[in-house]
């Protein structure tokens, strides 16, 4: 996150345009946090004033030189990569394109860090946010903390006044839907993978494990045959599908047993394993159900798409070029996010392949942060810029080169619509932003920010949304419409 106010910042400074640039024109770094004791002070005690009708004022930002940029010249109108046949020449294929009606986030992007801690002189005067959000139409609601670290997981089973949420402090937490108050806490004896939640069951994927509960009985399950951690989890065709960490027999991969599947039997009163796809070579972190496919993103940086009648891979996507963290499927389209800091929109074409119609980059991603692999541990080598990752459980290891590069891009996709019926994605990013955009112009309409990394997101009934960080998980809620006369 963009925070202001670090005591070592020696880029506060800005400049009169068309003036001397000497030190007696720079504003006080002192004076603009509150602080300044000099009398009389070598520095500015003013914000320097801009000639009006200046182009250099109008094209730079804070008189720093650089051009501004924002939702209207970011680039999300570029052409698409590749397109299928049947969306040549087609202007119904609306990807990245912009209207005229769409509205621009202008506003500062720092938020002041003298207010997160809580002694921010200025109030509203503070030309940085006083806020975690800038954008509008959305507003938080209230913000809910008791887990010691991050979470994985937020759930808001349908037709339940129970929220729940999970964590890799290891713990499951039960909430009231109305007051907000925890009502229970479970220890799972190990960190929270992810967490799903499909008619009366709840599911919790933890190393080695699936826990289910039926909320209505309160009866316990434990699926057994995951080795690892399970990062994923999907419901599709009466299958319960994990995604797992895998085995690590040898220093060459892992088996090529990413994804488990189990059936309930209702006549003995539990969950059997079903069917074990082969076909990744590294471990599936992400699963989606859609148009009676399986799709299952991996750490070897691919997709599968699976047959849901016969459990067959039937195509293999390869245009990603690190981790596939998130899917989604959206009315005819699949959207897949991935640490190359790209969101790609897939088309099946007059085959029934996919091939991607549109690639959104988002290219202000660049925080270093391994914590997207929760169950890895880096050590260092003789070997210049490389690192090896090893499992904590094994001796086994993987080389990696330029590994820093793990640690960029996009971590989380869900979508929704606002209370105007207008589809909105939200996209969690390892900056510790998540980004709301117009779909399916992916025109920027807000942002979300947090202390920590956001890795759950979950979309609730009536415009209301979750977001979770290391802090605890905040609720936000779509503004009604206004009426028009």
């Amino acid at each position: 996150m963009d925070l202001d106010g670090g005591a070592g910042n020696n880029k506060r400074v800005f400049n009169r345009l068309g003036t001397d640039t000497s030190k007696n024109q720079k504003v006080c770094f002192h004076w603009r946090a509150g602080k300044c004791t000099r009398f009389p002070c070598s520095f500015l005690h003013s914000e320097p004033s801009h000639p009006s009708g200046s182009a250099a004022a109008s094209s730079t930002a804070n008189g720093s030189g650089a051009p501004k940029r924002f939702a209207d010249d970011s680039g999300f109108s570029g052409s698409a990569q590749r397109r299928g046949p049947n969306f040549k020449n087609n202007h119904n294929n609306s990807w990245g394109r912009m209207g005229a009606n769409n509205k621009v986030v202008r506003k500062t992007e720092k938020v002041c860090n003298y207010w997160v801690q809580g002694n921010c002189t200025f109030g509203d005067k503070c030309r940085f946010l006083h806020s975690w959000s800038l954008g509008e139409g959305f507003s938080m609601l209230n913000h809910l903390d008791g887990h010691q670290k991050l979470l994985s997981g937020i759930v808001l089973p349908a037709g339940m006044d129970k929220l729940f949420t999970g964590s890799k402090d290891e713990t499951l937490r039960a909430w009231d839907a109305n007051s907000g108050q925890c009502t229970g806490v479970i220890n799972l004896g190990g960190e929270v993978g992810c967490m799903i939640s499909e008619g009366l069951w709840l599911f919790v994927g933890i190393p080695n494990a699936v826990k289910a509960w039926n909320t209505q009985t309160n009866q316990e399950f434990s699926l057994s045959g995951p080795a690892g951690q399970v990062y994923a989890m999907i419901v599709g065709n009466g299958l319960l599908f994990a995604g797992t960490q895998g085995q690590s027999p040898s220093i060459i991969g892992f088996l090529q047993e990413g994804i488990l599947a189990w059936k309930f039997n209702a006549v003995t009163n539990s969950f059997e394993p079903a069917a074990s796809l082969k076909g990744h070579t590294l471990p599936v972190v992400s699963l989606m159900v859609g148009a009676n496919r399986l799709y299952s993103g991996s750490m070897d940086h691919s997709i599968k798409v699976w047959s849901l009648d016969t459990l067959q891979c039937l195509q293999t996507l390869t245009e990603h070029t690190n981790v596939v963290m998130s899917l989604l499927c959206w009315d005819q389209f699949l959207l897949s996010c991935s640490l190359d800091q790209t969101i790609k929109v897939w088309v099946a074409t007059e085959n029934g392949n996919l091939e991607v119609t549109y690639t959104h980059n988002e290219e202000h991603v660049c925080c270093i942060n391994i914590s997207c692999m929760p169950y890895f541990d880096l050590m260092p080598i003789s070997s210049k810029n490389k690192r090896v990752l090893r499992e904590r459980s094994s001796c086994s290891a993987f080389e990696f080169s330029k590994l820093p590069s793990w640690g960029k891009g996009l971590l989380n996709l869900r979508g929704m619509h606002d209370l105007e019926s207008k589809p909105v994605l939200l996209c969690a990013c390892n900056d510790n932003y998540v980004r709301l955009y117009d779909l399916p112009s992916f025109s920027e309409r807000g942002k979300i920010f947090a202390k920590q990394e956001i890795r759950a997101i979950e979309v609730g009934p009536s415009g209301l949304f979750f977001t979770g960080d290391g802090t605890g998980f905040k609720v936000w809620k779509w503004a009604e419409p206004v009426a028009t006369t």
